[in-house]
C-alpha cells in the first residue's frame, strides 16, 4: 500500500448507486485524488440487516450494484479493498438454511457456533459472563435445527451467524472469498470482525491467543495469492500495537479521538506519546463508517486495571464534549441510539 490518500465508501453513495458510476467519478471528478478505493460489502444484499456486513452470498456482488467485473475495471486504475467478513454470515445464507432444514444431517450443520458446541460440558455463569460482546446480553438466539429448537452463536445481531472457522466447511468459505477476491484484482482484504473470530471455552472469545493463530493463518492464506492483509479491531492499544506485527496493516484508530482529546484540552502528551509507539505499518484513519473510535484510547475493555492511552474520565468527556457540540445529533448514531452499532 502507498502512502497516499485512501478512500473508503459504499459502493451505492458516490455516483448514482452503482460501482460504474462509482468508478466515472473516481476517474474524472477526482481523478489522482485517491490512490486506492476501500468498498464497503457490495455483496448480496449490501442493505440487509447490518448494512451489507451480513452477506447472504459472500462471493457474489449485489446485482443492483453491478459485478465483479465492475470491480475488476476499477482495480485498473485504483488498488482496490474488499472487506472479508469472517466471523459470520446472514442467518439467510443457503448454508444456515440447509441447516435450519436438515439439521445435524446438513453438510453445513459443523459450519455454526452453538453454545453446546463451544461448551460440550455446559458452561458456568463465570464462562458466560467473561464472553466478551460489543451487544448487550449474551452471543445467542434461538433457532430450530429441523424442528430441534438450539442456542446459536452470534456474537452481533440475530440475523448474522457465526462461523466455526475451525471447521473445514467454515475454512473452505472463507478461502472462497479470498480465491474470489485475488481473482477480481482486488489488492487488499480486510479482515472485519476477526477479533471474535475465534471461539474457546474458559476465554473472553476476543483477542486471544487462538484469536492471533487465526490471524496469521489468514494471512499466510493472503500471502499465496497476493493479498495483502489489514485488520480492523477496535481493542486496547497495546493489543493494536501487538497485532501490527502479524499482518500487512492494521488502522490507526486511536489517532481522531486523540487528536480531538488534544484540541478540546489542550494537552498534547497523548497524542504525542501515541506517535511515538504506533506501529509503523498502521493506515491514519480520520473516520469510518462505525464513527470516531473511542474505545481504541481508553482503559482495557477487559481488565480495567490496564490504562489506556487517557484516563477513562476524559474519555467520558471528550463523548459528551462531541454531543454538545453536534447539539446532541451525534447521539443518533451512537450506543443503543443505533441498533446496527457496537456498544462500548
Amino acid at each position: 500500500m502507498k502512502n497516499k490518500v485512501q478512500l473508503i465508501t459504499y459502493a451505492d453513495r458516490l455516483g448514482d448507486g452503482t460501482l460504474s458510476s462509482m468508478t466515472d467519478i473516481l476517474r474524472t471528478r477526482f481523478d489522482g485524488v485517491y490512490d486506492g478505493v476501500h468498498i464497503l460489502p457490495f455483496f448480496t444484499p449490501f442493505d440487509g440487516a447490518d448494512a451489507g456486513f451480513d452477506p447472504i452470498d459472500h462471493t457474489k456482488v449485489d446485482e443492483r450494484l453491478g459485478s465483479w467485473d465492475d470491480v475488476a475495471e476499477l482495480s485498473k486504475t485504483h488498488n482496490i479493498m474488499v472487506d472479508a467478513i469472517v466471523n459470520h454470515m446472514s442467518w439467510e445464507s443457503k448454508q444456515f438454511q440447509d441447516v435450519l432444514e436438515k439439521g445435524e444431517e446438513s453438510e453445513y450443520y459443523p459450519m455454526f457456533l452453538t453454545m453446546s458446541s463451544v461448551f460440550p460440558n455446559g458452561a458456568t455463569e463465570e464462562d458466560l459472563a467473561g464472553i466478551y460482546r460489543p451487544r448487550p446480553g449474551l452471543p445467542f438466539t434461538h433457532y430450530k435445527f429441523a424442528g430441534k429448537t438450539r442456542l446459536v452463536w452470534v456474537s452481533f445481531t440475530p440475523q448474522q451467524v457465526d462461523i466455526d472457522t475451525d471447521s473445514d466447511k467454515g475454512w473452505e468459505y472463507l478461502m472462497s472469498i479470498f480465491d474470489q477476491m485475488a481473482a477480481s484484482h482486488v489488492s487488499y482484504i480486510r479482515l472485519d470482525a476477526v477479533g471474535y473470530g475465534a471461539k474457546e471455552a474458559g476465554t473472553s472469545c476476543f483477542m486471544t491467543p487462538k484469536t492471533f493463530k487465526l490471524i496469521s493463518r489468514l494471512r499466510e492464506e493472503g500471502v499465496k495469492r497476493g493479498l495483502e492483509i489489514l485488520i480492523e479491531v477496535h481493542s486496547y492499544y497495546k493489543k493494536q500495537v501487538e497485532i501490527a506485527s502479524k499482518v500487512d496493516r492494521v488502522y490507526d484508530f486511536a489517532l481522531p479521538p486523540l487528536l480531538l482529546h488534544s484540541l478540546f484540552t489542550g494537552h498534547v502528551e497523548p497524542v504525542v506519546h501515541w506517535t511515538e509507539i504506533r506501529p509503523n505499518n498502521a493506515v491514519t484513519v480520520l473516520d469510518t463508517h462505525d464513527g470516531i473510535g473511542v474505545i481504541d484510547i481508553g482503559s482495557d475493555q477487559l481488565d480495567r486495571s490496564l490504562k489506556g492511552l487517557v484516563p477513562d474520565e476524559d474519555v467520558d468527556n471528550l463523548v459528551n464534549t462531541i454531543h454538545a457540540n453536534t447539539h446532541g445529533e451525534s447521539q443518533a448514531a451512537t450506543g443503543a441510539a443505533a441498533s446496527n452499532l457496537d456498544l462500548y
